[in-house]
């Protein structure tokens, strides 16, 4: 989801540890070493990375820098390869008849649930080098004077994703600025035994 939408869903973090300054002469680098890395012609079922905030398609950061003022912007791009389920049952089907056939001519009757699972296994990796893998992409904006990271999404799945690759990338560790980590640090790490059993109330 871009922030330039109309509308979108955001996801607030904290920059646990103080940047350093180095850092922020690195940044292109750092992208660049993990950068999303297109898979059009191959059959993996999915590939993640960093790609420009401009230009999902611009891997190198030719159409903008990430740089804009005060804040950093980039990326996550995530292709994923979907096969229906009914399609790969019915291609699973054609090829374990096809097997037993020809096990069949040799005198032998049943296929082996290791035989099997091969057969599956090569059918999904057929049909996946003949399916388009889906792109998405989710934008970030970091505010380097406040170290706080919007991520465009609220998806926890990619959540995930990006808090790890953030990780990774920068040497840094993210905080969820939700109400569980924000009321965390007005009360301090002696309640957290509290914050950690408190239950819900019900107003109606």
């Amino acid at each position: 989801m871009g922030f330039l939408a109309a509308s979108t869903s955001i996801t607030r973090y904290r920059i646990v540890e103080e940047v350093p300054q180095e850092l922020w002469a690195e940044i292109l680098d750092r992208l660049l070493r993990n950068v999303f890395k297109d898979i059009d012609e191959g059959a993996e079922e999915r590939s993640f990375g960093w790609t420009c905030f401009d230009n999902m398609l611009d891997t190198a950061w030719q159409t903008a820098p990430p740089e804009k003022g005060e804040y950093l912007t980039f990326s996550l791009r995530l292709d994923t390869r979907r096969i229906p389920a009914a399609v790969l049952k019915k291609h699973c089907q054609i090829a374990l008849e096809q097997a037993l056939e020809h096990m069949k001519e040799q005198g032998k009757k049943f296929l082996s649930k290791e035989q099997k699972t091969e057969i599956k296994e090569q059918v999904t990796l057929r049909l996946r080098a003949r399916t388009l893998p889906i792109p998405a992409y989710f934008d970030v904006v970091w505010d380097t004077s406040k170290n706080l990271v919007y991520l465009g999404t609220t998806q926890a799945k990619i959540q995930e994703l990006f808090e790890e690759l953030f990780s990774q990338t920068f040497d840094l560790n993210l905080e969820p600025q939700n109400p569980f980590f924000k009321a965390l640090n007005l009360l301090g790490e002696e309640r957290l035994k509290d914050l950690e059993e408190a239950e819900s109330t019900v107003f109606v």
